[in-house]
């Protein structure tokens, strides 16, 4: 229960920061403050500071104008110090991370009474690494015997590179630069990136020459003391893969916000997908065995090396056979024994519940235990490169020849993992009664040669996100605009794994939705009918006024350029259509018509119906052309689907109608950003009045007007 004090000290916080920024306090955000502080703040501990309670997790559906930021820090902040926890702020979108950290937070402490301290965590791949760009400024990469295996067969960057690296050198040496690659003025190209950074294996740690000066560990410092730390969905995942406590504090140490909370069902897949490239594979393991004479030359004077490197020839012999008969197999799987036709750029094969052939899944078997192998090769000789570079032990092997080698054998390490991962997965057989994995193949060309990629995936994360995020944390805040589905939490529930025990609830919008208009008018067409749906989107969006300012979302590129090719010169004028500049370029060109008294019409796909913002007068009408289900190519949902049917289940019901009520919420969001905002909300899909589903979809909005024709 939230103590009399922390209740006090919350109050007092929030009315400080109203009078200090001159807020007027809303009913949802005090809902909002009040539910997340008891909920935390009820959380019970033993004397070592371990949570002993379950119901510490809350799940608030908070509309935009909210001010859910302000009211997750000024809730969560004061329970996390009084339990002795860090408060750790993950954000889905860069955008929200950099207003949190540079507004939000700043503001807090400014004006709230309350004393902490704040840091933003990124991952090590997003700092330099001080040891290869002093090695780069110095022209030292030429020296680097590893760099006959791998780093000469990508692009040099030639004179860019060189010129990068003494501008960045330089601007790290006299402070002017973090070392942080998003505070680069400029954008860094991936190649020259990729020469300048370091993953955990390759890193050295304190081992390190320049280990003082690593902008990485400079960073880890500030955090070690940092109270609030602001994070993204991907570093917390990246963390718990890692065993948590690895970049981040102990999860049982945290409380976490998950803002823009509805991603993280599908940020968490992305985590646990496994992915091997059999051409890829080929191409670095026949590098590597080129190169045993050097691998041998420079570190077999140390004996346990020399055994490990005298094992690698019979793997090598026994997995590139193996390898090429997989490629093989997986082609007449696919059905292009001779690879891609003429005019195809892709292909791809799922298999049916993610049941794969028994001739395959003996591939797999073989593959796993070489793998294995050789991951267990390649982290013993990493291991023993890393301890030879500790004057405090003596492998044998001096550090001057370690050195430049940990590197590469720690990313052929990492390479090795991944491989083992995959087949795994292709090797297990599912348990009987629980989701199947979904299992593919993907068929492409990779500079002229042919590529076929084996990929392997959950189908939901619930399980996982249950078992190491829900259950081993101290407590957490799952926060967005649209959590809930057709006005309910089960389907946000059953893709990421929170218990019917934690805390839901759906507060109240600031907002007077009665100041826009819902209409699905007499135009509109069955998207069945291609052909009338195109024609129906095209004389609607001819008839539109001169002056207005719209966003018409489209839920298929082709579509799209159809729509756009068929409209008059005139009208097509007016339109800025996604794909033709930059998504910023087009809302400033947008903005800037607006602001001359014109008209603009934006034609966007899915992503402009979420995240983009136009209050005002820059957005008076959104058109929606067709109900956005998800198009049913994507091998993870379609062997879910598959599951759900066998279980006796309506995949569509259950899956589709839901998610399709989730995108269409926020499609509709784009209309109404800020209380003055008024304006039209147009549905050209007549299927939600002749679909027994449709009900249910225009149930689940705000209340707008409506005018609906048939009704």
């Amino acid at each position: 229960m939230l103590d009399e004090a922390l209740k006090g000290e919350i109050q007092g916080a929030y009315r400080k920061v109203l009078d200090g920024l001159d807020l007027t306090p809303r009913y949802g955000q005090r809902l909002m403050i009040a539910e997340i502080a008891r909920t935390l703040g009820g959380i019970e501990a033993d004397d070592a500071g371990q949570r002993t309670s379950h119901e510490h997790v809350c799940v608030l559906e908070a509309g935009t104008g909210t001010g859910k930021t302000l009211a997750y820090l000024l809730a969560a902040l004061p329970v996390a110090k009084a339990h002795g926890k860090r408060l750790v702020v993950a954000t889905a979108t860069v955008a929200l991370q950099e207003q949190v950290l540079h507004q939000d937070l700043p503001a807090l402490k400014a004006h709230s009474g309350l004393s902490f301290n704040f840091s933003l965590a990124k991952g090590r791949g997003r700092y330099v690494c001080v040891a290869r760009l002093d090695q780069a400024m110095d022209g030292g990469e030429d020296d680097n015997p590893t760099l006959s295996l791998f780093e000469q067969a990508l692009d040099s960057g030639g004179d860019d590179f060189q010129e990068l690296v003494q501008s960045l050198g330089e601007a790290y040496g006299n402070g002017r630069w973090a070392g942080d690659r998003d505070s680069w003025p400029e954008g860094i190209d991936d190649a020259h990136w990729r020469k300048l950074t370091v993953d955990h294996r390759q890193c050295t740690n304190r081992r390190c020459g320049h280990y003082g000066a690593c902008a990485f560990f400079r960073a880890r410092r500030e955090l070690d003391s940092a109270e609030v730390i602001v994070a993204n969905h991907d570093l917390v995942l990246a963390d718990l893969a890692l065993g948590g406590g690895v970049v981040l504090p102990d999860p049982g140490d945290c409380i976490y916000v998950f803002d823009e909370g509805h991603h993280l069902p599908d940020k968490a897949l992305n985590h646990f997908t496994h992915r091997f490239a059999v051409g890829h594979g080929l191409r670095w393991l026949s590098t590597l065995k080129k190169s045993l004479t050097e691998l041998n030359q420079a570190l077999a004077v140390q004996p346990t090396l020399a055994r490990l490197l005298s094992s690698l020839p019979p793997l090598f012999e026994g997995l590139e056979p193996r390898l090429g008969d997989a490629f093989s197999l997986g082609h007449q799987l696919a059905g292009r024994p001779e690879g891609l036709g003429d005019g195809e750029d892709s292909a791809q094969h799922r298999f049916e519940m993610g049941r794969i052939p028994d001739a395959l899944r003996e591939q797999a078997d073989g593959l796993v235990t070489m793998f294995a192998e050789l991951s267990r090769t390649l982290e013993s000789m990493a291991d023993i490169l890393r301890e030879s570079l500790d004057p405090e032990k003596s492998t044998g092997l001096p550090k001057e020849q370690a050195e430049p080698w940990l590197p590469l054998v720690a990313l052929l390490h990492g390479r090795a993992l991944e491989a083992h991962a995959l087949w795994q997965a292709f090797a297990e057989t599912d348990p009987a009664g629980e989701p199947p994995r979904a299992r593919w193949l993907t068929l492409e060309r990779f500079g002229g040669d042919p590529e076929l990629t084996f990929s392997a995936s959950p189908v939901s994360a619930a399980h996982t996100l249950a078992k190491s995020l829900w259950g081993r944390c101290f407590g957490a805040v799952v926060t967005s605009a649209t959590l809930t589905a057709l006005g309910r939490f089960e389907r946000l529930q059953e893709r990421a794994g929170l218990a019917n025990r934690y805390r839901y609830q759906s507060l109240p919008s600031p907002f007077d939705y009665s100041r826009a208009v819902l209409s699905v008018p007499r135009e509109a067409a069955d998207p069945s009918d291609r052909e009338g749906h195109e024609r129906a989107i095209v004389d609607f969006v001819e008839a539109l006024g001169n002056d207005e300012a719209v966003l018409a979302l489209f839920s298929s590129r082709a579509q799209l350029r159809a729509v756009e090719r068929a409209l008059s010169d005139g009208t097509r004028e007016r339109v800025l259509a996604q794909g033709r500049l930059p998504k910023r370029e087009l809302v400033e060109r947008h903005r800037a018509k607006i602001d001359k008294g014109e008209g603009s019409i934006l034609f966007g796909l899915a992503s402009f119906a979420e995240g983009i913002d136009l209050p005002g007068d820059y957005l008076t009408h959104v058109i929606i052309t067709r109900l956005p289900f998800a198009v049913p190519d994507d091998p993870v949902g379609a062997t879910l689907a598959e599951w759900i049917e066998r279980q006796g289940g309506n995949p569509f019901m259950r899956i589709s109608v839901p998610d399709a009520s989730i995108k269409l919420v926020q499609a509709c969001g784009r209309l109404i950003r800020k209380e003055a905002d008024r304006g039209r909300i147009t549905l050209l899909d007549r299927r939600v009045l002749t679909r027994r589903y449709g009900r249910a979809l225009l149930d689940a909005l705000p209340p707008f007007i409506r005018e609906i024709d048939g009704q």
